[in-house]
């Protein structure tokens, strides 16, 4: 283990001697939101993470973990998927970077074509970005050239990114913005996301159509799961009418697919299978199978705006560099060849049914939610999240919080999970929240 012969302290690696390696250079920013973090005080130790196979995480010390955060969501075969892996080593003995919008690379074009077929209209449009924050940011561009509007209607509990254009449309948390408001779009209207906080669909689109009624508004920015908000479902029909509303005043529907799209949700485009007629969809996260590309599709006609005279363009060195490129092609191939949204869908089902059941009897739950391989686990307090964090680690499992008040699991395993350990984790994670934590016993 190659980490292991930079310990100052000499022998084995540990993950407290590499943690505080790791405090020493990096920006203090992340150290500081773990420790305040709500119910931090229940959190497990850090840990350095240092091989992944399949379903499964080891960390320096040699433990393994079975893994339900993927990468954020991004992991969507599992670490090392033999596809995955043959895609990336042929192509980096072919081509590593290309020239960008100058010179294509093949591989791009290939993407590009198939992730303008994504699209339920003829005639789509692309452009390849480097991270969710990147797609957004392009999908927001694209609609204040389509429509003139830089106004914008985003969700309370909603996360896009942190670039400077999906910032202000961060309703996930106020403090993530508010040191940068200066700098930001002061055009940002929120609306509440129905079934967060007691919402409902009905409220949601009242508000929503009087603030398109101001007539300034360029895009309606919307998740169609909220992810990091907790996995919240809104009901059937509300991205129809979502859809609705915004053509019906001249704005743009931008569906954030980042976490949803490619299989997560049980669809391909949730947001389409939803009958939401998105103008634009952004697709990331799982696309590149854990590395770094992202997309902004939208109809011909909107992206035909970035035409209209002078020079205008979004764009980056990375942006469609081959080496990411042959992996969403590897994700996009092995995501059919497999069928992973029906497993999605179905295992899914199965795994929040087991959820409910074993975790009836437990105190701190208040409800168990979610679509396709994409799991909120609501409890009564961030403190008993971290509790069930740390629980679970114990118990050889990863798991992340979410939601608005830092009070859920947000479950999202790679879709090619082990069926009978994703099951077999329920009475785990009930066990978790049911006994003290280590400090009490």
């Amino acid at each position: 283990m190659t980490i292991a012969a930079n310990n100052p302290a000499g022998g084995a690696a540990t993950n407290a001697a590499l943690v505080a390696r790791l405090a020493a250079v990096e920006c203090p920013a992340f150290a500081q939101r773990r420790k305040r973090r709500p119910g931090a005080e229940h959190s497990s130790p850090a840990m350095v993470l240092v091989r992944g196979e399949g379903s499964y995480l080891e960390d320096v010390e040699g433990r393994r973990f079975l893994d339900l955060a993927a990468g954020f969501g991004s992991v969507l075969l599992g670490h090392g998927h033999r596809a995955l892996r043959a895609a990336i080593s042929a192509q980096s003995e072919q081509l590593i970077q290309g020239l960008g919008d100058v010179y294509a690379s093949d591989t791009k074009l290939r993407l590009l074509e198939r992730l303008a077929a994504l699209y339920p209209e003829p005639g789509a449009k692309v452009l390849l970005t480097q991270s969710g924050a990147d797609a957004v940011t392009a999908a927001l561009k694209t609609a204040v050239l389509a429509t003139g509007r830089v106004g914008v209607i985003a969700f309370d509990g909603a996360y896009h990114g942190l670039g400077f254009a999906p910032l202000p449309a961060c309703g996930y948390a106020r403090s993530f913005r508010e040191p940068f408001a200066a700098q930001l779009n002061p055009h940002v209207r929120f609306a509440p996301y129905p079934g967060m906080r007691g919402a409902s669909a009905l409220a949601s689109l009242e508000m929503v159509e009087d603030l398109l009624r101001a007539g300034n508004i360029g895009a309606v920015l919307v998740e169609p799961v909220a992810g990091r908000g907790g996995c919240v479902v809104p009901p059937d029909g509300f991205l129809m009418q979502l859809g609705m509303l915004a053509r019906r005043y001249g704005a743009l529907l931008v569906a954030d697919e980042i976490w949803t799209g490619l299989g997560r949700s049980g669809a391909m485009l949730r947001s389409v299978v939803q009958s939401a007629q998105p103008d634009v969809v952004c697709v990331g996260k799982g696309l590149g199978g854990g590395l770094p590309i992202s997309a902004c599709i939208a109809r011909d006609e909107v992206m035909q705006a970035w035409a209209q005279g002078g020079l205008v363009v979004h764009t980056s060195t990375h942006a469609g560099a081959p080496l990411g490129c042959a992996a969403a092609l590897a994700v996009l191939d092995t995501v059919a060849r497999q069928q992973l949204i029906a497993r999605a869908q179905k295992l899914g089902r199965v795994w929040r049914q087991r959820l409910r059941a074993h975790l009836a009897d437990c105190p701190a739950l208040q409800q168990v939610r979610g679509v396709g391989l994409m799991v909120g686990v609501e409890l009564d307090s961030a403190a008993s999240a971290q509790r069930a964090v740390a629980g679970l680690v114990e118990r050889g499992v990863i798991a992340i919080t979410g939601g608005i008040d830092g009070a859920c699991l947000t479950l999202t395993p790679p879709l090619t999970v082990d069926e009978d350990a994703l099951l077999g984790m329920a009475p785990l994670l009930a066990a978790a929240l049911n006994e003290p934590p280590p400090s009490q016993r």
